[in-house]
């Protein structure tokens, strides 16, 4: 799936996998516009199985078990990356990019150059076998254009995402902080909604319009009505001109 990566990637709309640590499986997924006249819905019994039965309940007891048994993981990574079949069917946009999410997990996401994503996953994938990582949930990695956006992920570059999760009754914090060094590497920018340890220093060598957002931000609210602790931990204190 690696190797032709770029294929995949630039071949349709919109496409991200899944990949199973201690594997060498990952389930992808595409996602394509099509004509309105184009129907072939997901029949309602195979969507209940697939999205319900088997990504929510049965993946939940996966995880209940991955986290009293951490040494089952390696199995239980085989067969999980095994029960969902593929399949195809067309849908609104709210359908196919929604996905139900019942197990409850950490994540931390990080936005780096696509060209240093296999680079990424390699060094990921070193780490957890080197240190022995339980990592019952997928590695998820999607993509998006660049763009020139201030704030946004992708400002300058073509991006991959890559976001890590764990189980919430099992340990996240060496696994979450190895891949936060490896991501720096090639300059990673952390989700602005999810875990990370960055502050305004180090954002602010990697948005080259951090200064300007800081001037708008000092305009608009010279005050600090709008800030909190997060804010000012990522962007630095208001301080008026």
């Amino acid at each position: 799936m690696l190797d032709g990566l770029d294929e995949l990637v630039d071949g349709n709309d919109h496409f991200e996998f899944y990949w199973f640590c201690h594997t060498r499986r990952a389930l992808t997924k595409r996602n394509n516009r099509v004509p309105d006249d184009v129907d072939r819905p997901l029949p309602p019994v195979r969507g209940w199985v697939a999205d319900e039965l088997l990504s929510n309940a049965v993946f939940g007891v996966v995880n209940q078990v991955a986290a009293a048994a951490p040494r089952t993981v390696r199995g239980l990574n085989t067969l999980s990356a095994h029960a969902l079949g593929a399949r195809t069917y067309t849908g609104g946009s709210h359908d196919v990019f929604v996905s139900p999410r019942r197990v409850r997990f950490r994540e931390m996401e990080y936005a780096v150059p696509r060209p240093a994503v296999r680079g990424v996953l390699d060094e990921i994938d070193r780490w957890t076998r080197a240190h022995g990582a339980q990592v019952p949930f997928p590695v998820e990695v999607r993509f998006a254009a660049a763009d020139d956006l201030w704030l946004s992920t992708a400002t300058g570059r073509d991006t991959a995402y890559v976001a890590v999760h764990q189980y919430w009754r099992m340990p996240y914090d060496a696994y979450f902080d190895a891949v936060e060094r490896i991501v720096a590497q090639v300059d990673g920018r952390p989700h602005w909604g999810k875990l990370h340890t960055l502050g305004a220093g180090r954002l602010a060598e990697l948005y080259p319009r951090m200064a300007d957002v800081r001037r708008v931000r000092a305009a608009l609210d010279p005050r600090g009505v709008f800030a909190n602790a997060y804010l000012d931990h990522v962007l630095g204190p208001v301080t008026a001109s």
